[in-house]
Order: C-alpha cells, then sequence, then structure tokens
C-alpha cells in the first residue's frame, strides 16, 4: 500500500488554488480606477492629493481603497515620513511598473484594433435595433 506523505498537497490542488488567486487578483485590476492609479504612478512617486487631482473623477474614498488594494497586492508602496503633518506619498513597485506595461500593451492594442472595433459596434447596434419578439427571437412577418 502507498501512501502519501502528510501535508503534501496534490498538485491539481495547486493549480485550483492558482486559478482561484489568479481570477481574485484579475478582479482587483480590472477596474478603471486601478488601471488609472498605475498609469498616473507610472515613474513617479506622487503625494495622494496630487493622485487624486491626476485621477479624473475619482473620488477620495475610491482612490483609498484602490490604494489599499494595490498595496494589498504588492503592485503599489506606501511611504510614510514622520512629519507634521504626515506626509504620505505612493509609488509603483517592480510588479506594479510590469502590470504598467502590460496596460500599455492592452492600450496599443486598442490603438491598432480601433477602426474594427468601432465599425463592429456600428454594424452590431444597426443590427440590434430590430424589433424583437415576445419570446426573445426577432419579430416576424406573417402569423401562425
Amino acid at each position: 500500500m502507498v501512501t502519501e506523505e502528510s501535508g503534501r498537497v496534490p498538485e491539481d490542488a495547486d493549480v485550483t488554488r492558482a486559478h482561484s488567486l489568479a481570477r481574485e487578483i484579475f478582479s482587483g485590476i480590472a477596474n478603471k480606477w486601478t488601471l488609472l492609479v498605475v498609469t498616473v504612478l507610472g515613474e513617479r512617486t506622487l503625494r495622494f492629493t496630487e493622485l487624486r487631482g491626476e485621477v479624473e473623477g475619482i473620488s477620495h474614498k475610491m482612490l483609498t481603497q484602490t490604494l489599499r488594494g494595490l498595496e494589498r497586492d504588492g503592485l503599489v508602496e506606501r511611504t510614510v515620513y514622520p512629519t507634521v503633518p504626515p506626509r504620505v506619498e505612493y509609488a509603483l513597485t517592480d510588479a506594479g511598473r510590469s502590470l504598467r506595461q502590460t496596460v500599455y500593451g492592452m492600450c496599443g492594442w486598442t490603438r491598432r484594433h480601433l477602426e474594427h472595433i468601432e465599425e463592429s459596434r456600428e454594424r452590431f447596434d444597426r443590427a440590434s435595433k430590430t424589433p424583437v419578439g415576445p419570446v426573445g427571437g426577432r419579430a416576424t412577418t406573417g402569423g401562425r
């Protein structure tokens, strides 16, 4: 009879855990505020009020939540200086700068495919203006 070492995790459990963690991370970084904060921080270190001024439309509460999430995931580093009043600065970590490069890649993809996407949306929107029947199918002429 063969037994596994106690405390050993089967390989498929590691894969499941990795997929679950990836979904959690993606949901945290794939929102407009996170992407904007990562883009604005770029290579610069900014104070909270400077960052809020550069991320148009973000509330104090949402910026605080976004920065805490990024700090928790190791993408942003928060430095507090012992002054009166305290000075707090935010900067991207190496992992945050790597994410920024990925964001720039997505922006480049969007620019390359912008015309195609706009044409597809227009075509879809025109086709969607066709009346829809009561069961979710397209309305038809003639009855049964």
